[in-house]
């Protein structure tokens, strides 16, 4: 998701069409003039008219209004906003696992351009940029006021040439500046190896067009059900992607029942995506990691494995992205990005802002082992070796603590439902009261 496409919904075209225009009769004036819609319309031009006469300088009609309807739909929410031609042209670049720029995926919190997280091995990620990092200034350039399109255009540039991120992060005493080098990104979606025996860690570090196939790929390298015992998926840091493989991979895992579904005002917004009976299913043991940098379509797949009881989830709550946008193509070109739904999960989550909460909940474990390191590293004087908070490209099960205690449930002979009744997690009392699928 890159401008947020995760969800993928027919689009809604807007035209024109030529009708015979009738002569409004004096009765019509009056019932127009007296509608609320007409009576703001009429004091949205008077203040257009006091500008356009008193501003400083000269004002152009046309970005008046652009403004105005920018200002409108930012108003609504951080992800609805206005395309002039040049930013609806931006949205035709695909999820084919390249394109230009520095990898991370982007969010206002609170009016504040935040990461919500950096794509593994992208110059973002080399550069050191973190989940949480709030982007106060591009290239010197407040970004207040900024919007996410905008954002992402200023960010993209030619392969080589560099940009500036001025950061504040928790912990940071005042703003740091990043220099990034552009790249081309290619992003391999799935990585795997082999933790131990029969217990085989993948990696998916983003949801594109290849995803499931990959996975597929790379469970039959390791032998599938026949060898496999128990299997850990690490969707820490994955900022989504395309919908269709969220559910095509949680579906390897679900064989039956609702996966996702999609809620809004316009009945063409209410969708359900349900898993196929055909197909590739395992049966082993699954753990899936989560931290605050997994979204979109990552909280698809640990919802739905979580709500089924097919899993168990492990590191900390995720990041809570779950709104759709609906590109709406406008006559001269432009359009707008409009958020027309939420998704849940199949037992009817919402979880806009909240994200997913582990069933295995780490974090206060995380922060004292950061602590930890970090107080070993300054009595070593090695204060510039400070641990990596990423997923790495080889896991260490000894020194990541998320993976080392999902390996610890995978090889002990707990299910998934009587681990959650022994631990009573907060997800098993909320699904209590919420309506199934059936």
């Amino acid at each position: 998701m890159p401008f947020n496409r995760l969800i993928k919904l027919t689009v809604l075209v807007i035209t024109i069409t030529a009708v015979s225009i009738l002569p409004f009769s004096p009765l019509q004036d009056r019932a127009i003039a007296k509608s609320p819609d007409y009576k703001e319309l009429r004091l949205f031009r008077q203040v257009m008219r006091i500008v356009q006469k008193n501003y400083v300088k000269d004002v152009d009609d046309k970005e008046l209004i652009q403004g105005a309807i920018n200002g409108m739909l930012q108003s609504l929410d951080a992800h609805s906003s206005f395309l002039t031609e040049d930013l609806f042209k931006e949205l035709q670049v695909e999820t084919k696992g390249e394109f230009g720029g520095l990898g991370i995926e982007i969010t206002l919190d609170n009016g504040v351009l935040t990461i919500v997280s950096p794509i593994e091995d992208t110059p973002a990620y080399k550069a050191g940029l973190q989940p949480g990092d709030k982007i106060i200034k591009i290239d010197g350039e407040s970004t207040k006021n900024i919007t996410l399109l905008k954002a992402v255009k200023k960010m993209r540039g030619p392969k080589g040439t560099k940009i500036t991120l001025t950061i504040m992060r928790d912990g940071f005493k005042k703003y740091k500046d990043f220099s990034v080098n552009r790249d081309i990104i290619h992003v391999k979606s799935v990585k795997s190896q082999l933790i131990e025996p029969n217990y085989p860690y993948i990696r998916v570090v983003n949801f594109q067009e290849s995803t499931e196939s990959d996975l597929k790929a790379a469970v039959k390298n390791f032998g599938g059900d026949k060898d496999i015992k128990g299997m850990i998926v690490d969707l820490r840091n994955n900022p989504g992607g395309l919908l269709d493989q969220a559910v095509k991979v949680a579906n390897l895992f679900i064989d039956d029942g609702l996966i996702v579904y999609t809620d809004g005002r316009v009945k063409d917004q209410r969708m359900e995506f349900r898993a196929t009976r055909g197909g590739t299913h395992y049966k082993f043991k699954l753990a899936v990691l989560i931290n605050e940098g997994s979204a979109s379509a990552s909280e698809i797949v640990a919802g739905a494995v979580q709500d089924y009881d097919r899993a168990v989830i492990l590191g900390t709550k995720s990041f809570g992205k779950a709104s759709v946008q609906t590109i709406i193509p406008l006559e001269d070109g432009s359009g707008l990005r409009l958020t027309t739904a939420y998704y849940y999960t199949p037992l009817g989550r919402h979880i806009q802002k909240t994200g997913i909460q582990p069933d295995v909940d780490l974090k206060q474990e995380l922060e004292k082992q950061a602590d930890d390191e970090e107080a070993a590293d300054s009595k070593g004087n090695n204060k510039k070796k400070k641990k990596n908070r990423f997923p790495q490209p080889t896991v260490d099960v000894e020194k990541d603590l998320v993976v080392k205690r999902a390996l610890q449930w995978l090889k002990s002979d707990v299910n998934v439902k009587e681990f959650k009744l022994e631990n009573q997690k907060p997800v098993a009392d909320t699904a209590l009261n919420i309506k199934t699928d059936e």
